[in-house]
């Protein structure tokens, strides 16, 4: 896999498709499998590249705590190692919150598409106990597993096994320990871009489960109220991941933005 460097930090990431490039940005504590649903949809039409964000998978796992501005500076070192000169961000969770500090600080992004993403600050409603039981020593299988319960509807987890058997095997190798957990958990809580939103003019999907227990869906609502050209999609009883759970709805929203862009 290729590696960029921020300021002595190896980031890895993923190449695959052709055409106008898509860069996807993990949740708190995920790896790069965590985008692989819309990775399927993306790499074809479009050059679809995935992170594994510092603290996962190969990349470097510095001390914490992290920043979100450290997270939107290891997406510039990945886009200047790329040499993508403009793409479309697609960030969930913490990596919304990469998104939308990259396209206040740097120069690179096209559009936004921000799934389970919160503004941050004042206008944040981040429940403690949803967020706290998401994390899981990668060693042992059954906490893995008990900490999806969180993020996916139960239904979800009890008709589809094999997908969730799936995700714990890739989690045990790829998810972040506790230090880069608590690490990255830092640069969520202290984000705060709600009194910048304005100044975000890039075409801005916003997706949130509206049955989100780690991302409330208010906070999917204020995001996308503003962002100067934000549009809210609601994906009803979708949870946390809905980018996973409810992967087919999630890629037609984010396939129909980016197509739209791509003809204008």
């Amino acid at each position: 896999m290729p590696r960029a460097t921020n300021d002595g930090t190896g980031i890895e990431y993923a190449v695959e498709g052709e055409g106008e490039t898509v860069v996807s940005i993990p949740d708190l504590g995920y790896g790069p499998w965590a985008c692989a649903w819309q990775h399927a949809a993306l790499a074809g039409p479009f050059e679809s590249v995935v992170l594994a964000p510092r603290g996962t998978a190969r990349s470097d796992a510095p001390p914490g705590p992290y920043s979100v501005s450290d997270l939107a500076a290891d997406v510039e070192a990945v886009l200047a190692d790329h040499g993508s000169s403009r793409t479309h961000l697609i960030g969930a969770g913490l990596g919304g919150t990469a998104a939308l500090s990259y396209a206040l600080t740097y120069s690179r992004a096209r559009s936004l598409a921000l799934i389970g993403t919160t503004p941050g600050g004042a206008l944040a409603s981040l429940p403690d106990d949803p967020r706290d039981g998401m994390y899981a020593p990668r060693d042992d299988p059954e906490a893995l597993r008990e900490s999806l319960a969180p993020v996916l509807t139960d239904g979800f987890r009890a008709e589809m096994p094999d997908v969730v058997e799936g995700i714990v095997e890739w989690r045990a190798g790829e998810d972040a320990d506790r230090g880069g957990w608590e690490a990255q958990e830092a640069a969520l809580l202290e984000f705060d871009a709600s009194d910048r939103l304005h100044e975000v003019t890039l075409p801005a999907l916003v997706v949130h489960g509206t049955e989100d227990a780690v991302v409330p869906v208010e906070n999917g609502r204020l995001l996308a109220e503003g962002l100067p050209r934000g549009e809210f999609v609601g994906i009803d009883g979708g949870p946390h991941l809905v980018g996973i759970e409810r992967s087919r709805a999630v890629n037609d929203e984010l396939v129909d933005f980016l197509n739209g862009l791509s003809s204008d």
